[in-house]
Protein backbone atom coordinates (compact mmCIF):
# COMPACT_ATOMS: atom_id res chain seq x y z
CA UNK A 1 0.00 0.00 0.00
CA UNK A 2 1.16 3.19 -0.96
CA UNK A 3 -0.57 5.39 1.28
CA UNK A 4 1.47 5.89 4.56
CA UNK A 5 -1.54 6.87 6.97
CA UNK A 6 -4.56 4.14 7.39
CA UNK A 7 -7.57 5.78 8.07
CA UNK A 8 -11.23 4.73 8.74
CA UNK A 9 -14.08 7.18 8.95
CA UNK A 10 -16.29 5.90 12.51
CA UNK A 11 -20.08 6.15 12.85
CA UNK A 12 -20.00 6.82 16.58
CA UNK A 13 -19.35 9.93 18.29
CA UNK A 14 -15.82 11.09 19.12
CA UNK A 15 -16.44 10.34 22.64
CA UNK A 16 -17.82 6.92 21.80
CA UNK A 17 -15.13 6.30 19.57
CA UNK A 18 -11.96 6.64 21.79
CA UNK A 19 -13.78 4.80 24.18
CA UNK A 20 -13.81 1.79 21.62
CA UNK A 21 -10.59 2.09 20.45
CA UNK A 22 -9.43 1.93 24.12
CA UNK A 23 -11.38 -0.99 24.98
CA UNK A 24 -10.14 -2.66 21.16
CA UNK A 25 -6.55 -2.26 22.07
CA UNK A 26 -6.75 -4.36 25.53
CA UNK A 27 -9.20 -6.77 23.95
CA UNK A 28 -6.32 -7.18 21.03
CA UNK A 29 -3.22 -7.27 23.94
CA UNK A 30 -2.43 -3.51 23.57
CA UNK A 31 -2.00 -1.46 26.45
CA UNK A 32 -3.38 2.45 26.52
CA UNK A 33 -0.12 3.96 27.94
CA UNK A 34 -1.47 7.80 27.20
CA UNK A 35 -3.92 9.68 25.79
CA UNK A 36 -2.83 13.26 24.67
CA UNK A 37 -5.93 15.97 24.74
CA UNK A 38 -4.49 17.75 21.85
CA UNK A 39 -7.45 20.01 21.83
CA UNK A 40 -7.72 20.62 25.54
CA UNK A 41 -3.82 21.37 25.22
CA UNK A 42 -3.85 23.77 22.94
CA UNK A 43 -7.02 25.13 24.32
CA UNK A 44 -5.12 26.12 27.51
CA UNK A 45 -3.13 28.53 25.04
CA UNK A 46 -5.73 30.15 23.25
CA UNK A 47 -5.95 27.87 20.35
CA UNK A 48 -9.44 26.54 19.12
CA UNK A 49 -9.62 22.98 17.15
CA UNK A 50 -11.46 20.30 16.29
CA UNK A 51 -11.73 17.43 18.79
CA UNK A 52 -8.37 15.53 18.33
CA UNK A 53 -6.56 12.67 21.02
CA UNK A 54 -3.68 10.66 20.39
CA UNK A 55 -3.87 7.42 22.11
CA UNK A 56 -0.51 5.64 22.36
CA UNK A 57 -0.68 2.31 22.65
CA UNK A 58 2.01 -0.68 23.51
CA UNK A 59 2.01 -4.40 23.15
CA UNK A 60 4.40 -5.20 25.44
CA UNK A 61 5.74 -8.56 23.18
CA UNK A 62 5.71 -6.47 19.86
CA UNK A 63 8.05 -4.06 21.84
CA UNK A 64 10.24 -6.42 23.02
CA UNK A 65 10.87 -7.72 19.64
CA UNK A 66 11.32 -4.63 18.19
CA UNK A 67 13.74 -3.32 20.19
CA UNK A 68 16.48 -7.15 20.11
CA UNK A 69 15.96 -6.23 16.16
CA UNK A 70 16.84 -2.64 16.37
CA UNK A 71 17.01 -0.43 19.83
CA UNK A 72 16.49 2.94 17.35
CA UNK A 73 12.61 1.47 16.43
CA UNK A 74 12.24 2.97 20.04
CA UNK A 75 12.22 6.56 18.25
CA UNK A 76 8.34 5.44 16.65
CA UNK A 77 7.57 3.84 20.33
CA UNK A 78 4.79 3.22 21.16
CA UNK A 79 2.35 3.02 18.39
CA UNK A 80 -0.03 5.81 17.99
CA UNK A 81 -3.90 6.24 16.82
CA UNK A 82 -5.53 9.53 16.53
CA UNK A 83 -9.13 9.93 16.73
CA UNK A 84 -10.39 13.49 15.55
CA UNK A 85 -13.06 15.55 14.21
CA UNK A 86 -12.59 16.27 10.78
CA UNK A 87 -13.49 19.67 8.80
CA UNK A 88 -16.91 18.42 7.90
CA UNK A 89 -17.53 17.07 11.14
CA UNK A 90 -16.34 13.33 10.52
CA UNK A 91 -14.80 11.34 13.37
CA UNK A 92 -12.19 9.91 11.60
CA UNK A 93 -9.63 6.99 13.35
CA UNK A 94 -6.10 6.98 12.06
CA UNK A 95 -2.26 5.66 12.29
CA UNK A 96 1.22 5.93 10.62
CA UNK A 97 1.29 2.39 8.69
CA UNK A 98 4.12 0.22 10.71
CA UNK A 99 4.73 -0.88 7.29
CA UNK A 100 5.94 2.56 5.99
CA UNK A 101 7.44 3.23 8.98
CA UNK A 102 10.02 0.09 9.37
CA UNK A 103 11.15 1.03 5.85
CA UNK A 104 13.62 4.33 7.59
CA UNK A 105 15.39 1.85 9.25
CA UNK A 106 16.68 -0.26 6.50
CA UNK A 107 16.65 -3.34 7.90
CA UNK A 108 14.75 -6.02 5.93
CA UNK A 109 14.04 -7.82 9.89
CA UNK A 110 11.61 -5.10 10.72
CA UNK A 111 9.54 -5.75 7.56
CA UNK A 112 7.24 -9.00 8.50
CA UNK A 113 7.43 -7.70 12.23
CA UNK A 114 6.17 -4.69 11.17
CA UNK A 115 3.64 -6.05 8.77
CA UNK A 116 1.79 -8.27 12.38
CA UNK A 117 2.11 -4.70 14.10
CA UNK A 118 0.08 -3.50 11.40
CA UNK A 119 -2.67 -5.96 11.18
CA UNK A 120 -2.88 -5.88 14.91
CA UNK A 121 -3.73 -1.67 14.98
CA UNK A 122 -5.90 -2.43 11.81
CA UNK A 123 -7.88 -4.76 13.65
CA UNK A 124 -8.30 -2.28 16.54
CA UNK A 125 -9.03 0.57 14.23
CA UNK A 126 -11.89 -1.63 11.73
CA UNK A 127 -12.98 -3.10 15.51
CA UNK A 128 -13.57 0.65 16.57
CA UNK A 129 -15.42 2.44 13.94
Amino acid sequence: MNNPVYEVTASKSFAETVEQVKEQAASHSFRVLHIHDVMATLGEKGFVIKPLKIIEVCNAKYANTALQVDITVSLLMPCRINVYESENGEIIISMIRPTHLSKTFENPNLEDFAAQVEADLIKIIEASK
